[in-house]
């Protein structure tokens, strides 16, 4: 009879791991996602010490995640966006009443960690994912700025949080705030005016001190591709 029962509770177990990987598979059903970012802009740096969302410019791009699992991501980025910046209605003058702008088209090329505070998902399954859920993430990024000013090309390091919902089993939409601390101070670099926006104060600095920062606020749209588990799909 204890063996009946043994071998009961150990079918019991076994069907309950089964049934519990086939609901994870429900929830995590995709590999990635693929769509479109559009958004706004803006530049921090010498002709713009601390006003955020000042001189705005748009934004746009492609984006790409890799699900880890439902609370971590893999995302990846290729956004162009316009920057600019004008010293004339500073509190503080730059040596000699020295006034400068500039405008100019970057592009941004970057890969983050993304982590979800709550399981995202559909709802179905094991795990309960959420359709809605904020998060943050962090990680490495190119900027290449060409001509027709000076051409920069360095790294960035992108921070930033944002929310997302599920619209529906394969779309998703969000909504993220981002900067971009690059490792430049050229990226305002001007020919106009009488005013060298590079290191104006001749005042050194070392990591990301005087150098240029940019900000990305975008809403964005993508789809899940790939199934992970096409049994489950159908």
């Amino acid at each position: 009879m204890a063996g009946k029962i043994r071998t009961w509770l150990l079918m019991v177990c076994f069907f309950g791991i089964v049934s519990g990987m086939q609901a994870q598979s429900q929830e995590d059903e995709y590999k990635m996602e693929l769509g479109a970012a559009m958004g706004v802009s803006y530049y921090l740096g010498d002709a713009n010490y601390l006003v955020p969302y000042k001189d705005l410019g748009w934004c746009g791009g492609v984006v790409a995640r890799f699900n880890l699992n439902q609370r971590m991501q893999i995302k990846t980025n290729l956004l162009a966006a316009k920057i600019a910046g004008d010293t004339r209605n500073f509190h503080n003058k730059y040596p000699n009443n020295g006034v400068a702008d500039f405008s100019r088209v970057i592009y941004d090329l970057g890969a983050q960690f993304e982590y979800n505070f709550l399981p995202y998902g559909t709802g179905r399954g094991f795990n309960g994912g959420k359709r809605f859920t904020p998060y943050l993430f962090a990680g490495l990024g190119m900027t290449f700025a060409p001509k027709p000013l000076d051409t920069v090309f360095t790294l960035n390091f992108p921070i930033g949080v944002g929310v997302k919902y599920k619209l529906a089993p394969r779309w998703n939409i969000g909504f993220e705030v981002s900067m971009r601390f690059s490792m430049s101070d050229r990226l305002d670099v001007t020919r106009a005016g009488n005013l060298e926006l590079e290191d104006p104060y001749q005042i050194k600095g070392k990591g990301f001190k005087n150098n240029d920062s940019y900000s990305f606020t975008v809403f964005y749209i993508t789809y899940d591709l790939f199934a992970k588990c096409k049994d489950c799909n159908n």
